[in-house]
Formats: C-alpha cells, structure tokens, sequence
C-alpha cells in the first residue's frame, strides 16, 4: 500500500492509497487516513466533476485528526478506479455508482451491518442523495455540498427539463452527444479545461456554445486555492484517463431518472447539513433559493439541519476553497452523531 502526504504543505498526516475490488466487479481506487480500524468511526468522501479523491484531501487531514477514519474514492470513471464500459453511459447510472458504495461499505468499510457518514459535493453530492434514498440503514448521517435535494417528478426528463430551461448550448445539454464534448476539451488541453472550470465564478448558467469554448490560447489564471502542484495532480490523472467517465454521468441522467419511478417525490430519511456558496452556479438555478430557504428542501429532507451554510464570496468547488471552514462544518454535524 502507498503512501503519499496530502498535500505539499501537509507532511504530517499520511494518505494511504489502496485498490480494491468489489462485489459489483468494479476495481475503485481508495485514498485513505486516519484510524485503520472498521470499528472506527468511517467518513465516506465523495468527488463531483471533473474532480478526483484529490479534491477531499484538506477534509481528510482534519478528520483523521479529530478520530475518524477518512475514506474518498476515485468513482467509476475516474481518475485510478476502473471506468466499465466506458462507451455506455448507462453503466453510469446512480443505481450503479450508488451499487459500488454500497459494495465498498459492505467489503471493506466494516460489513452488512456498518454506518458511515457521507459528505460529498456535486455530483458527488447527487449520488449521496440517492444512496440515502435506496439505502438509508447505510447512511449515518449526511453533509452535502453545492447540490440540494430535489426529488424525482414524473412530470419531465430532467436534461428535456434543463433544455427547456436553459437552451441547447446549456452544458449538461451540450455534454449529452458522446464525443462531442470530449472532442472540445482534447481541442482545448486538458490543463486549460481543468483552469476554466476551477476559476469559473460566474451565479450564472454554463454555457458550451457550438462554436466551442474559447480557445486554446485563453489565459485563465489560477484561483488563489488551486496550486500548480494541484493542477499538475488532476492533469496527470485526466490526460490518463480522458473525461469520458465523469460525462457519462450527466449522460446517464435521463436514464437514472427511467430506472427510479419508484421514488417519485419520495423524502431523504437521514440527517442532513447543507452547505454552499453564494457564487455557485448550482445557487441560482431558478427557483432554487426559495425551495432551499422557504421550506421545499426541508419537506423532502425532514431532518435537514436548520442552519443552511451559505458562504459570503465562495464559488462552486467550496470543501477546495475554503477548505478549514468547510472540515469545520463536517466534524461539528456528525459529532452529534458519532
């Protein structure tokens, strides 16, 4: 098993890095700190797009600092994990990312009968909704970044919905024509899609117009909480891999959303905290701010946690951001739990 520190600026707590293979055949990629132990308490991290393990690395720190045992996979698709038929994007349903975690608790974390706390953040945080929902005897307690909770409604496929909403150059939208958007990035490099995305502060909708996404010769500077180190890290791991596995998720929404009738409007049984930035492009979708603040997220998620975090001046990658604040709000929730 490897060992790297978390950081340049971090020589004190040790990630170990491991691979292990689950019950659902897939192969993840484990980076872990903090006790070894199944008996202690465990915190399962989950990466949203385009992120890696890499993403919790501050908030594995500090967990493992406080007592827990701090456990963030690279997801299907990404990064060292395997990336199962990557030409079909409806092996990226949440049924099956949600099918991995539970494996991964269930072969590894401790057993059928093991809890953990999840915290996660974008598409991370989609997933741990619907690991809630089909597996709340999992879930000890959740905190989700970025992303509220919205439940399913029979009314309309949601990429039909945001199309509708938002028009066709809307980048979920965009993303949905296999190698369409791949084509886009490899024009643009890898280093500089990943610069675009980190620095994108914009309360409004992103947009991949047709005629594509700036150029090749853009100069986007670094946000103040990304290093060249870190940059270096997620461009390594993205030119490996490609970005193929992460799309498929947003091309598998449509899917996720035929396989999960069941749940139609159905609420989120678990403790809740949420937390997200006022610049977050997901804290301005129309509509979203009165379901979080005026009692829509809270009938869906009874026992969400009356004190919604919405942070001054923060963007979307916000556990990278403000990293010390945000390992703050994450041990103050689930210490009433552990």
């Amino acid at each position: 098993m490897a060992a790297a520190t978390a950081s340049a600026d971090d020589q004190t707590t040790t990630i170990t890095h491991r691979t292990v293979e689950l019950s659902t055949g897939v192969r993840l990629h484990l980076a872990e700190a903090g006790p070894s132990s199944s008996a202690a308490p465990t915190v399962l991290l989950l990466h949203g797009f385009p992120e890696l393990w890499y993403t919790w690395r501050h908030q594995m720190r500090a967990l493992a600092a406080a007592g827990y045992r701090a456990v963030a996979p690279d997801l299907r698709g990404y990064g060292d994990s395997d990336a199962p038929a990557v030409a079909d994007p409806g092996q990226y349903t949440a049924l099956h990312v949600v099918g991995d975690l539970v494996a991964l608790i269930d072969d590894v974390l401790g057993g059928e009968k093991k809890q953990v706390f999840v915290a996660a953040h974008d598409w991370g945080a989609l997933i741990a909704w619907s690991l809630c929902l089909f597996r709340p005897d999992r879930v000890r307690a959740l905190v989700a970044l970025s992303v509220a909770y919205t439940p399913r409604s029979a009314a309309r496929k949601p990429v039909d919905g945001l199309m509708a909403l938002f028009g066709d150059d809307y980048y979920i939208c965009r993303i949905q024509e296999p190698g369409e958007t791949e084509a886009e990035f490899a024009r643009l490099g890898t280093e500089l899609v990943l610069k675009k995305f980190f620095s994108y502060r914009s309360p409004g909708p992103l947009l991949f117009p047709k005629s594509g996404w700036g150029s090749p010769d853009d100069e986007v500077p670094l946000p103040s909480w990304v290093t060249e180190e870190d940059l270096k890290y997620y461009t390594s791991k993205f030119e490996k891999t490609g970005f193929t596995g992460g799309l498929n998720y947003y091309r598998a929404l449509n899917k996720t959303w035929e396989l999960t009738s069941p749940w139609t409007l159905a609420k989120i049984n678990v403790p809740v905290k949420f937390i997200i930035g006022d610049l977050d492009l997901t804290y301005h979708n129309p509509g979203i701010q009165d379901f979080i603040h005026k009692g829509g997220f809270k009938k869906f998620a009874p026992l969400l946690d009356d004190d919604i975090v919405v942070m001054k001046d923060v963007g979307h990658f916000i556990n990278e951001e403000k990293p010390n604040e945000v390992s703050e709000h994450i041990i103050n929730f689930i210490k009433k739990f552990s």
